[in-house]
């Protein structure tokens, strides 16, 4: 049984999930704004987000290969699957980049990168080739956190070669492919110590080079092996190999690793490794779920709901924080309570745009880029109900491909500081 022989089958835990991982990106921003007055309160908040961003980021490389292995189509050329990854991811970040240099050459000096829109920097981020330079400059450029859109063109190039791999693996071999990926994820920080440079300060709570950060974090080639994990797992599940976890024992684990990532393990190890086994828990057990029937909160409608919009919210979230509080008076902060008011005010507004850039941008991308003809009365309404499902379905390409997992990732920020995400 191949991932293709359930396609149709529906995993809105899934999308669910994509929501929770951005809103993880969203607090972990936030964090970076420093809204509270008081300096305990900020630290403490600090503390507890501290590694919010680079999770997220992990689960939403996993859950892409995940999404996108099982709902692969049989007989689907690589130009078939590039057009359609394109049209889903490129529509929206056009806008947004334009946007954000847009801000950016408006800025009064009051962010790093005020007034300044260098050409190298726009070219490579509109292309999405800005992940591949270890430079700040670069590969935080425009909307900063579009450098894991260049991540996630990379996966899609890739995926019909990794595709084709990895179906080839004997069933019997599956979960041992799988964890010889696990183990080279987590030694991937102890290869950047071996070939780049002796570690410097970087960030407040970390020590490492420059170098060191974007090979553990950055670079694609690196973060494909989140990809290929999460390829496999569907396999995994689909092949009826997966065991059956109740999905509150990876949740468990997950709030184990957390902690970990941000209090006790190395520097490195923290961007991703620390996590690694909880999120390749989570996510076919949520599958796992799912087919089995019984669901979770995060198959509810209102969630749904929102991870639909997730890859949007994404998008717009940091340009709302960094120029809204430029707008309310970049350094001020505010008390506790009025404090908290201001972050769910952003979180409401990044809501609301990103519900607009969702209708008016990508959905209609999705359609023209695409080439999905425009849905009938009753096959549409079908297809559209497996949309608000965040289904995986091959037969209806475009609710396949809303349903991949999304960057809600991180990203850093717009002033060119060293950034976590």
């Amino acid at each position: 049984m191949t991932p293709t022989d359930h396609r149709s089958s529906r995993l809105p835990s899934l999308t669910g999930m994509r929501f929770i991982a951005a809103l993880m990106v969203f607090a972990f921003h936030v964090a970076w704004e420093r809204f509270f007055r008081d300096p305990q309160v900020q630290g403490d908040y600090a503390d507890v987000v501290n590694k919010a961003g680079w999770i997220g980021v992990s689960f939403f490389f996993v859950l892409s290969g995940f999404v996108l292995a099982w709902s692969r189509r049989e007989g689907d050329s690589a130009p078939s699957f590039w057009r359609r990854r394109i049209a889903k991811v490129y529509p929206g970040h056009l806008v947004t980049a334009l946007v954000a240099f847009w801000l950016i050459s408006r800025t009064d000096g009051m962010l790093a990168a005020a007034g300044t829109v260098d050409t190298d920097e726009a070219i490579t981020n509109l292309l999405l080739i800005h992940s591949w330079w270890p430079e700040y400059d670069i590969f935080l450029s425009g909307n900063a956190v579009s450098w894991s859109l260049a991540c996630e063109l990379f996966f899609y190039l890739a995926f019909p070669l990794l595709w084709r791999g990895i179906k080839r693996i004997p069933t019997a071999h599956l979960w041992t492919a799988t964890a010889v990926v696990t183990a080279a994820i987590i030694c991937v920080p102890l290869l950047a110590k071996l070939v780049t440079e002796d570690p410097v300060m970087m960030l407040p709570d970390g020590v490492a080079s420059l170098k060191q950060y974007w090979f553990v974090y950055i670079f694609p080639p690196v973060r494909a092996l989140e990809f290929v994990l999460g390829m496999l797992l569907a396999r995994v599940v689909a092949e009826g190999k997966w065991f059956r976890l109740p999905l509150i024992v990876p949740i468990a684990l997950f709030a184990v690793g957390y902690y970990l990532a941000a209090q006790e393990v190395p520097y490195l190890y923290s961007l991703v490794a620390a996590t690694i086994i909880p999120i390749a828990l989570l996510i076919p057990a949520a599958a796992d779920a799912d087919l089995r029937g019984g669901g979770s909160w995060f198959a509810s409608k209102p969630m749904v709901w929102l991870g639909e919009r997730s890859f949007a919210f994404y998008l717009v979230h940091l340009l709302v924080l960094l120029y809204g509080h430029d707008w309310l008076g970049r350094g001020k902060n505010w008390d506790t309570t009025q404090a908290v008011f201001v972050i769910l005010g952003f979180l409401l507004v990044s809501l609301a745009i990103s519900a607009v850039l969702y209708e008016l941008v990508e959905k209609p991308g999705m359609r023209l880029l695409s080439g999905a003809r425009p849905r009938q009365a009753a096959g549409g309404a079908a297809r559209a109900a497996d949309r608000g499902a965040g289904t995986a379905t091959a037969g209806a390409g475009e609710a396949a491909d809303d349903a991949d997992g999304r960057h809600g990732e991180d990203g850093a920020r717009a002033a060119k500081v060293p950034s976590k995400t």
